[in-house]
């Protein structure tokens, strides 16, 4: 009779009270109270101590399905834009080869030498406490031998992984709502969370040589920004190298402009020829925030990265990891902290740098074959990735899910500008695909799609 009674009422409408209930219908307190027991077992209703009853939401059935439109008011008209970075984190379907992608494929990754290392780590008598939260103190140390210069370390802080390193040094170093200068095309990942810290990514342009100091300038005076996100070495996905002079000016300009400089130094394991220094080695003020990752040149489960930063900055990004995140699991510490002391470390970039080098070099081979009306923007002289240019009638969204139609998977170029992109272009990358002849035969697939009618 209750239940009858209740389709009267609308959920969040409250019940005749205990008392109320015995007097109408005739039962017993215990009769009153086994059936509020039993309709709230059913979820019919949600009883309040000291309240009372009140009619329940109607639940979900099975094929029925919920209505969630609320929460679009609850969550504001702030978004989180994964798109870019779970696409490239994204594993490809069977029969489509990789041509994108910011991990080694599993053929180039030490697999055997990592399982080593944990095994070893795993017998530290204290691999299982906590850790220093700062991270352990001979894996802190290892990151600041590895960028040289005056750190020291106690500025190295032990992140899980680099674009936990990148959330990490947004938000500690920018205001939401300000914005953070960033080169123009950049990493997708930067971009996205710098803008989930609710930080504006303005573009800076660069040229063959990396971003353009005299723009660079011009950017900071005109917004204001206090941060610079910059690759220095390597960039993705243009492959360019910024060079010694260009370092100085940069830092000189961002010490002006009295801002940061975030340097996301991801690709110093993947040349064989010398490159100029860190910009933090050749940084004395507290510039330079420094990010050393372990995950792209080992594997994607090595959620590893040093953070170098010194002064307020560094004492401001430890307090964002404790909050976000506490610490690193001290299991993986000791293992990293195995592997790069270990002669499998040397083994590993030695063997690495050959294949890559082999591969780049398959891949702008096949790529001027094959595409002759593209332009390869530089061969880098290192790296995971090339740059292309599409002929400018080209729609690059077209090109790129004709690829994947024909069976080879690509990046567009969109996803890497913070603003409008200057053309079409595509990212092609030579680290995923098992071996060259599987190289070979995407850009095979990607030229057939962009002959495609």
């Amino acid at each position: 009779m209750l239940r009858e009674e209740m389709k009267q009422l609308r959920p969040g409408d409250r019940l005749p009270s205990s008392r109320e209930l015995m007097r109408v219908h005739n039962v017993s307190p215990v009769t009153v109270s086994r059936a509020l027991g039993l309709l709230a077992a059913e979820g019919r209703v949600i009883t309040k101590p000291g309240s009372g009853a009140y009619v329940a939401p109607p639940i979900a059935r099975a094929g029925d399905t919920a209505d969630l439109s609320w929460q679009t008011v609850a969550l504001g008209d702030r978004t989180v834009d994964d798109t870019g970075v779970s696409g490239l984190l994204t594993p490809p379907p069977d029969g489509v080869i990789p041509l994108t992608g910011g991990y080694l494929n599993p053929a180039l990754r030490p697999t055997r030498a990592l399982s080593a290392a944990a095994s070893r780590a795993l017998r530290h008598p204290e691999v299982w406490e906590l850790p220093p939260l700062t991270g352990v103190s001979g894996l802190r140390r290892w990151f600041v031998q590895e960028i040289g210069g005056d750190a020291t370390p106690s500025d190295a802080l032990i992140v899980s992984g680099g674009q936990a390193a990148l959330t990490h040094a947004f938000r500690a170093l920018a205001a939401p709502g300000t914005p953070v200068l960033v080169e123009t095309p950049t990493y997708p990942g930067a971009l996205a969370a710098a803008r989930a810290a609710g930080l504006r990514a303005t573009a800076v342009p660069m040229d063959h040589d990396g971003v353009i100091p005299e723009l660079l300038a011009e950017a900071f005076a005109v917004t204001g920004a206090r941060v610079f996100f910059c690759q220095p070495t390597l960039h993705n996905p243009t492959g360019a190298t910024l060079t010694l002079e260009r370092r100085r000016q940069v830092l000189d300009i961002a010490r002006a402009a009295g801002a940061f400089v975030i340097e996301d130094d991801y690709a110093r394991y993947f040349t064989t020829v010398p490159t100029p220094p860190p910009m933090i080695a050749l940084d004395a003020h507290g510039t330079v925030v420094h990010i050393n990752s372990l995950t792209k040149v080992l594997s994607p489960s090595m959620r590893v990265a040093g953070v170098v930063a010194r002064g307020p900055a560094a004492r401001r990004l430890r307090a964002v990891q404790i909050v976000e995140s506490f610490f690193v699991a001290r299991p993986l510490q000791e293992t990293a902290l195995e592997f790069v002391g270990s002669s499998s470390w040397r083994r590993h970039l030695a063997t690495l740098g050959a294949e890559l080098t082999v591969r780049r070099d398959t891949l702008a081979a096949a790529l001027t074959a094959r595409m002759p009306t593209c332009e390869i923007h530089l061969v880098p002289h290192g790296g995971l990735h090339l740059w292309v240019r599409l002929p400018p009638d080209r729609d690059e969204d077209a090109v790129v899910e004709a690829a994947w139609r024909a069976g080879a998977l690509v990046s567009p170029g969109r996803i890497y500008h913070p603003a409008e992109p200057p053309g079409p272009w595509i990212r092609v990358t030579h680290s995923a695909a098992v071996h060259v002849a599987e190289l070979a035969e995407g850009v095979r697939r990607l030229a057939t799609a962009l002959d495609a009618p």
